[in-house]
């Protein structure tokens, strides 16, 4: 597999609360039993904790090694394991064909009650034996805090029947932060649905690329790939993906927990091609720390950024403003689509709707590009003057190259997606480390302040073998659940499609990103129309990406830019639109 991680750090498995009440519990019964010679080993809960680990850690338990678990005699321990199996607590999973040889899984009941003890445990330990935690959870208490730690997202629970498939599931994907942890966590999700997993990361380019070959091939070569947004218009016109509502009940993805934006950006022409598997806006990353050093008040406006880049440019000390894409080509044409929605204007003349603009109507085909504007004059000319602020060589920095300076201490803002925040989230060396803000994209004059969606969901390739079809759906389920992406959270991830999801206590207190995007989704922030999902968008960021370059170097005036990439856009569309 090819991997695009580029030196991020690796979050190890985390060791959750539950699994920290799963210790406690087997080294409090292992002090209890040596000290009182008559307390007996309770097989029961043995058993339980024995199958909990195992789930946990994606080991395979067997009756064999439940009942060694017990302590007790092998008749005794034998009937305690049937009473939890008629109980319900136990999942029965045959491990060949026969059906004679089985593995055991907790069950749903058995992972939902062991969340509510292990909750119960831990308030009842901070308020017996108080510690640092004990009055934060006070706090908690009583401004609802209790209420939601109830009712955090159970872990993973494994299918009843593993999925039966040839060669397992192959999924294509990018290389990036979140895949990587998914890859990471490989086998614990080869146990949850019961066949191999193997999977294939590639940059963004070079992944789209591969899913446009494998669209041409008699069959696909991958269950699952994953698709960036803004690919979504073209994949379904050329007929790369599946339509969702084709091959599964909808319902059972529960619509309505992703985040609206984001779940929105999936559709092409009001049908679903993919899931969301990462919703990862643009936000702008600020040094809370040298902010407060300066007096300085997080910019909301495009005019504040520029003063607070000037005011912490230090290039003698070398420390720099401000860090953003743009490195010609793909990296700067997001810049440029970014920018000029900053200014309140869409790169396509889209209608202009309560809180944003109308991307429902472009399947039929029936709009132009937008550049040469007076938004796109402004946003030009705001992306020379951030040029003053920049870092050397930021004409060719781009998606990884833009946040190391800014985890290494060497700019005092930059733009990036909320999947990258784990380069300093989860390095406490990082000077940015539990000193980093985020907030949206400031505004300029007359606008509002946008946070741009990014990310990727998770379709099924339209050529993909119709036999292998009912596996993919199902592992597709699995994968976008909130229970899988809770566990990408714990384990480093910093993107999150479900309001679910960024209401859990524990993805609350992994990150303050969480609460913050959730805050700019419900403030109608969170936007998918910067980048329209048409099949011509990949062009017009190239295009947009090349001609701003060239102005950025001084070969052209702002106003040369913007006419030459107009035209390059209006010839790149006029051959394509409908009549």
């Amino acid at each position: 597999m090819t991997r695009h991680n580029q030196g991020i750090p690796v979050s190890p498995q985390v060791q959750t609360e539950m699994l920290a009440v799963l210790s406690f519990l087997n080294e409090f019964s292992d002090e209890l039993e040596d000290a009182l010679d008559i307390l007996a080993p309770n097989a029961h809960l043995r058993m339980a904790l024995h199958l909990l680990q195992g789930h946990f850690e994606a080991r395979t338990i067997t009756p064999t090694s439940l009942i060694s678990a017990s302590r007790v005699p092998y008749a005794t321990a034998h009937r305690r394991m049937q009473d939890m199996v008629d109980d319900g607590l136990i999942e029965m999973r045959p491990r060949t064909k026969t059906g004679k040889s089985f593995s055991l899984h907790p069950s749903e009941k058995l992972l939902s009650q062991w969340m509510q003890l292990s909750s119960r445990l831990r308030r009842l330990a901070e308020s017996r034996f108080g510690g640092g935690i004990k009055g934060q959870g006070a706090r908690d208490y009583y401004f609802g805090g209790s209420y939601a730690d109830a009712q955090p997202i159970p872990p993973l629970h494994v299918r009843k029947e593993p999925l039966k498939v040839p060669g397992g599931i192959r999924v294509l994907v990018h290389g990036d932060p979140t895949f990587m942890v998914m890859d990471n966590l490989k086998r614990q999700f080869e146990q949850v649905i019961g066949t191999e997993i193997s999977q294939r990361a590639f940059s963004i380019d070079r992944l789209r690329g591969e899913a446009l070959r494998n669209a041409q091939r008699d069959a696909s070569r991958y269950d699952i790939i994953a698709v960036d947004l803004p690919w979504i218009g073209e994949f379904a016109e050329k007929g790369v993906l599946t339509p969702l509502d084709q091959v599964m009940d909808l319902a059972r993805l529960d619509p309505a927990d992703f985040h609206t934006a984001g779940w929105k950006a999936a559709h092409w022409g009001d049908r679903a091609y993919g899931v969301p598997a990462q919703t990862t806006p643009e936000l702008l990353f600020y040094r809370r720390d040298l902010f407060a050093e300066a007096g300085l008040e997080p910019p909301a406006t495009t005019d504040a950024l520029l003063l607070a880049a000037r005011a912490l440019h230090r290039p003698r000390r070398g420390r720099y403003g401000i860090a953003w894409n743009a490195a010609r080509g793909t990296a700067l044409g997001h810049s440029v689509l970014m920018t000029i929605a900053d200014f309140g204007q869409p790169i396509l003349n889209l209608p202009k709707i309560a809180g944003g603009f109308d991307t429902s109507q472009l399947a039929d085909g029936d709009y132009r590009a937008t550049i040469d504007t007076e938004a796109g004059l402004q946003a030009a000319e705001f992306l020379m003057e951030l040029l003053d602020y920049s870092p050397p060589g930021i004409l060719s920095m781009s998606w990884y190259e833009r946040i190391r300076p800014y985890a290494s201490g060497k700019v005092a803002m930059a733009f990036g997606y909320t999947l990258l925040a784990p380069y300093f989230e989860l390095d406490e060396n990082s000077p940015a480390f539990g000193q980093t803000g985020y907030l949206p994209h400031p505004a300029g004059p007359g606008a509002s302040p946008v946070a741009p969606v990014g990310g990727y969901v998770m379709g099924i390739p339209a050529n993909l073998a119709p036999e292998r079809v009912p596996a993919a759906v199902e592992a597709l389920t699995v994968f976008t659940s909130p229970e899988a992406q809770k566990l990408y959270v714990q384990n480093g991830s910093r993107t999150n499609p479900r309001y679910s999801v960024a209401s859990d206590p524990d993805v609350r207190r992994a990150s303050s990103i969480f609460e913050a995007v959730d805050t700019m989704s419900w403030r109608d922030e969170l936007q998918f129309w910067p980048r329209p999902p048409v099949p011509e968008i990949c062009g017009i960021i190239e295009i947009c990406g090349e001609e701003f370059h060239d102005m950025l170097r001084g070969i052209t005036t702002p106003r040369e830019a913007l006419r030459k990439a107009q035209e390059r856009a209006d010839a790149l569309i006029s051959p394509n639109r409908t009549p």
